[in-house]
């Protein structure tokens, strides 16, 4: 029985300069950025989510996310956005969310963990040991409010598989094997990729191992000034974070009719899935 994937805008954000962020648009139009969650019909484990975007607590008290956050990136805070709003549209409850998978723990990837109070949360155990003893760099992106409710955390380690030359993989034990968690370091020291097996090939989540659909062009990959700027300004490790982006560029290149990738944020890659 194959898997179910609802895909998921689960913040939406409107930096300045359309045309610097996305690189097309007016200089003054606002961009459009995403937050790119999967939901997971599982045939015996629930409901599976894949990061959880902004959440119900972050639109009720925006002040929470900080004002940098706010200003930079401008969300829309819609509360009909947050996950669990479009669980519930969909019939389920959250309840029967069992498990959560975070490509990493930054403020608007996590937002919507308590909403969640009885998933389990699976995370990279070096993205957990960062969240919980962030230095200096990191504690503007992360938001220990989002899991103030204790969740019930399930750390991985980096033992595990080789799948399509990436190694360092395990299968997440007590749920199907077709949801793989691929470590992808760099823009945070645990960040990971969540592969996922469908009825018509691999999708890979790469949460924000990229952030523009045309790095993973196999022709000719490319990105904007804005996009540049921003990921840099926000990686943790840039020697890991551009070789992770070449593997998973040659993954495209080699693999393009077998595995699909998209990242976080990217509202083209979006579109392609709704």
């Amino acid at each position: 029985m194959s898997l179910n994937v609802h895909h998921l805008n689960c913040g939406t954000m409107c930096p300045a300069c359309a045309r610097l962020i996305n690189g097309k648009g007016g200089w003054l139009d606002p961009a459009q950025l995403v937050c790119h969650v999967l939901l997971i019909e599982t045939p015996k484990d629930g409901l599976v989510l894949v990061d959880t975007g902004i959440g119900t607590h972050d639109i009720e008290t925006p002040s929470r996310l900080g004002q940098p956050f706010l200003a930079l990136t401008r969300p829309l805070l819609d509360h009909h956005e947050t996950a669990l709003a479009q669980v519930e549209r969909l019939g389920f409850s959250a309840n029967d969310v069992r498990h959560i998978i975070v490509t990493h723990l930054d403020l608007d990837h996590a937002g919507g963990l308590p909403d969640f109070p009885l998933a389990q949360v699976h995370v990279f155990a070096p993205e957990f040991n960062s969240a919980m003893n962030p230095t200096w760099r990191e504690r503007a992106r992360y938001l220990p409010s989002q899991w103030a409710h204790s969740p019930r955390w399930v750390q991985h380690d980096g033992g595990g598989e080789n799948w399509y030359g990436f190694r360092n993989l395990r299968p997440i034990p007590g749920l199907t094997e077709d949801i793989l968690m691929v470590p992808l370091v760099g823009h945070t020291r645990g960040h990971c990729g969540v592969a996922v097996r469908t009825d018509t090939g691999w999708i890979m989540h790469c949460g924000d191992a990229y952030f523009f659909h045309g790095q993973m062009n196999p022709a000719h990959p490319h990105s904007t000034l804005g996009m540049n700027i921003f990921e840099r300004m926000v990686q943790m490790d840039a020697a890991q974070r551009i070789h992770n982006q070449e593997r998973l560029l040659d993954l495209v290149r080699q693999h393009g009719n077998e595995v699909q990738l998209f990242c976080a944020h990217d509202v083209v890659e979006f579109r392609r899935y709704t």
